[in-house]
């Protein structure tokens, strides 16, 4: 009866049912880790169960029903050294591991990602979408990330992995060098360029990522709006029929009475905005909206002349200086001149200045 009794006081049916959605590992607990020789283990579809026996991990079960004896526990009875006609318990740590998949995980850039872009130059890009986990190799997982955390969640995880997924989306976008108006266009290509830059690091860790979205990639506020502008000047190239469009829809809209009077007046007003509109704007101008004349061009500039007197030149003078140095008697037909285009200095009466001084009045007669 003492042996019924001792056999009774260990669990025969081991196995794990979770309904959390985000619990990854789960460990059996039994007061003593008291595992019965004999015990039935039941692991589910999208379980995993790890044996760790005094600290050292002992086997790995995949889906199925286990009945816990020497003939599936190969490396387990080496460990345990078994003794006592293998009825006796043992004690070791079962943990159960979840290798469905986590879907729906965020990821995001914290702060921008600067890359040069051939037609905007640097510019400072954010990111995010969604990917998905699994557990792909449950020892693994257990010794470099679970460690002994009797219920382990996707949440610690996957502020890790984020981190692997920023750094490696900063270096595929800046070596990628797609255009950033074409990266929309690009983001199933770009997010299997990052899928596969990921998967060695976090195979690690024992796991895989099946899935992972580039949900949208943007650009700085005022980088927007810049956009947003240069959208709108290209949108309003035809502004007679988008004018055109804009009465038929207040035609459309206004009602009886007052609301109908309203409309055929803002109809009237933008069928005549339209029409007066010229340019690439719009219509052709008409008589009224003739550009202008162009203002008649400036005068040419005449030459500029320098002078030579006792060993020294002055200049360069415009031909209204010389005029009233003419007059002064401080330039006289001997003077030596020069402009751009002689050969050399030439005495005032050789050159195009002779003129001045047939317009120069002779002195003035003396004083009686």
């Amino acid at each position: 009866m003492v042996f019924d009794f001792l056999r009774g006081e260990f669990i025969d049916v081991i196995d794990w049912t979770d309904d959390t959605r985000d619990t990854m590992v789960w460990r059996f607990e039994r007061q003593g880790n008291a595992i019965k020789y004999g015990a039935k283990l039941t692991v589910r579809e999208g379980q995993a169960a790890v044996f760790i026996h005094e600290g050292q991990l002992a086997d790995t079960f995949g889906p199925g029903l286990y009945q816990l004896e020497t003939n599936n526990l190969p490396l387990l009875t080496t460990l345990q050294h078994w003794d006592h006609g293998f009825n006796s318990p043992f004690k070791s740590e079962i943990y159960f591991v979840s290798t469905t998949r986590f879907n729906d995980l965020k990821w995001g850039t914290k702060n921008p990602i600067m890359c040069r872009d051939p037609e905007f130059g640097p510019v400072r890009l954010r990111a995010f979408g969604t990917y998905s986990m699994r557990v792909a190799d449950p020892a693994v997982f257990l010794k470099e990330i679970v460690g002994t955390d009797g219920e382990f969640t996707a949440d610690e995880v996957s502020d890790q992995i984020r981190n692997v997924i920023v750094q490696e989306f900063s270096q595929t976008i800046a070596k990628a060098g797609i255009p950033v108006l074409d990266m929309a266009g690009n983001t199933r290509d770009l997010g299997k360029l990052v899928a596969d830059a990921i998967n060695p690091t976090v195979a690690g860790y024992g796991l895989t990522l099946p899935e992972f979205y580039i949900e949208n990639i943007s650009l700085p506020e005022e980088v927007e709006a810049a956009l947003d502008k240069r959208t709108s000047v290209g949108i309003a190239g035809d502004l007679n029929k988008y004018m055109q469009f804009s009465a038929a829809e207040a035609m459309g809209k206004g009602g009886s009475g007052g609301d109908a009077m309203t409309a055929g007046i803002g109809a009237a007003m933008g069928m005549k905005m339209a029409q007066s509109m010229s340019g690439p704007w719009g219509a052709a101008p008409g008589p009224a909206a003739a550009a202008p004349p162009p203002p008649p061009p400036p005068p040419a500039a005449g030459p500029l002349w320098h002078i030579a007197a006792n060993g020294a030149t002055t200049g360069p003078f415009a031909e209204s200086d010389l005029a009233a140095m003419v007059a002064a008697g401080s330039l006289t037909r001997a003077s030596m001149v020069w402009s751009e285009g002689m050969e050399g200095w030439k005495a005032a009466a050789d050159t195009d200045l002779a003129r001045l001084f047939r317009t120069t009045p002779p002195p003035p007669p003396p004083a009686a």
